[in-house]
């Protein structure tokens, strides 16, 4: 590798940064006015958020290992594609082309304007604009794309840990009982428990940001298992301690359905000024999430653009930044917000990431048969399948729920993967006509 090359690779520490931006947005702080609708025992929340992490990290896990194995960016396309068939690749990379990385990044926009305590914004078009900015840095350079990730990564754990010591240290006054009482275990095994880890699942996503840019990092066998497995073992304490705090402070019939929790939780426990201070640094940072996702997607469909002729226009050479997959990127994220709701985007988002994920970490059962992997040096996943059984049953729980409760989102996720497949067919045929010419 030329010194010039390895010099616009990334280290250890931005692919860290990376993951924890990906994951702390907009669900930390959104999506418990959501699961308190249908739940009312503080314990079960906490549960909640504990098996997420849980869920979360059997993923981090499975993707270190095929990450290690498959040295390529671009993720599930990269992985799917490798292990069972082109087509299996494209549609996951159509999920992460359309929705995986738009929907979130809308989403996070939306929760950008909904925290911001200063003027009456329009919340669609102040998203759009905050997107299209973000979108420009990182059109610019991959030094400045890292700096300002890492800059901003940090202050927003900063800002996190701040909340929550706070909170710890100080009385709680919202009257709810953290304990197991009798109807906990009716909460945990009903539909509406299922429902919630769907958004907590969604939460969670960004655990596998560092998987799309493998070959960015100066060597992706170390750096990938630490970004991965430490920054989902980081956020999963942090956003358990986090709920714990905005349930400790606020009864629960004052944050069921509420978007803005993170400002609720704040004012009860500093006054209105100073909570209004913490949402303002709240929507300041979400920033951080934002900028993450907007650097990761556009580099699958600058994997699938290498591949795919229908989709030639947006390939970036070899080393260079995807500015045309950027903004197409932020093309999406403009439709969606202009389109959905919060809600129906992040229920259809994450049932189709789930399935994506899904077939990700089912995939190390056939790649470790495989005899051309078995004597790569590589990351290996821990008390092999615990964790991959652990993940699919959990995933599959989520998926049937969701169909029974969330039915129009899961139909429109399942079409949305036969758009992606009469796509990929298109693609195909343009390919080869080229070819024939």
């Amino acid at each position: 590798m030329s010194k010039t090359t390895k010099a616009h690779k990334i280290t250890t520490i931005t692919g860290l940064a990376i993951v924890i931006a990906n994951m702390i947005g907009t669900g930390a702080f959104t999506s418990l006015g959501f699961q308190l609708k249908e739940l009312n025992n503080p314990m079960v929340v906490i549960s909640l958020w504990i098996l997420g992490g849980i869920l979360a990290l059997s993923g981090a896990f499975s993707y270190a290992e095929v990450g290690t194995v498959i040295k390529k960016s671009g993720g599930e396309y990269a992985f799917l594609s490798k292990i069972y068939h082109p087509l299996v690749g494209y549609l996951s990379g159509w999920i992460s082309l359309t929705v995986g990385f738009a929907a979130p990044v809308a989403l996070a926009a939306i929760a950008f304007v909904e925290y911001f305590p200063f003027g009456n914004l329009n919340a669609k078009w102040t998203s759009i604009l905050l997107i299209g900015i973000i979108t420009l840095i990182h059109t610019k350079s991959l030094n400045a794309s890292s700096k300002f990730q890492n800059v901003s990564t940090f202050l927003k754990v900063l800002l996190i840990l701040v909340l929550i010591l706070i909170g710890l240290f100080l009385p709680g006054n919202s009257g709810n009982n953290f304990s197991f009482g009798n109807d906990y275990f009716t909460e945990i095994a009903s539909s509406a428990f299922a429902v919630a880890l769907i958004y907590v699942s969604y939460s969670y996503s960004g655990w596998n940001a560092a998987a799309y840019i493998t070959e960015e990092f100066r060597n992706p066998t170390k750096s990938l298992p630490i970004a991965l497995i430490g920054g989902t073992v980081l956020v999963t304490i942090l956003y358990t301690l986090l709920q714990f705090i905005f349930l400790k402070h606020v009864p629960i019939n004052e944050l069921a359905g509420e978007l803005n929790v993170g400002t609720i939780a704040a004012r009860k426990m500093l006054g209105e000024n100073i909570g209004n201070l913490f949402g303002l640094a709240i929507s300041l940072l979400l920033v951080s999430g934002i900028s993450a996702m907007v650097w990761v997607g556009p580099r699958v469909t600058s994997s699938i653009a290498k591949e795919h002729r229908l989709w030639k226009y947006f390939r970036a050479e070899e080393g260079s930044i995807p500015q045309k997959a950027l903004w197409l990127q932020f093309g999406i994220s403009a439709i969606l917000l202009l389109s959905g709701t919060f809600e129906q985007i992040m229920v259809y988002c994450g049932i189709l990431l789930t399935i994506s994920a899904m077939m990700t970490v089912f995939g190390i059962f056939i790649l470790r048969r495989k005899t051309e992997y078995q004597n790569q040096k590589g990351y290996k996943s821990p008390l092999f399948p615990v964790f991959q059984v652990l993940f699919l049953l959990l995933s599959l729980w989520m998926i049937g729920f969701a169909f029974v409760n969330n039915t129009f989102e899961t139909l429109l996720g399942m079409s949305n993967l036969l758009i992606g497949l009469g796509m990929y067919y298109w693609s195909k045929k343009t390919t080869n006509k080229q070819f024939n010419e």
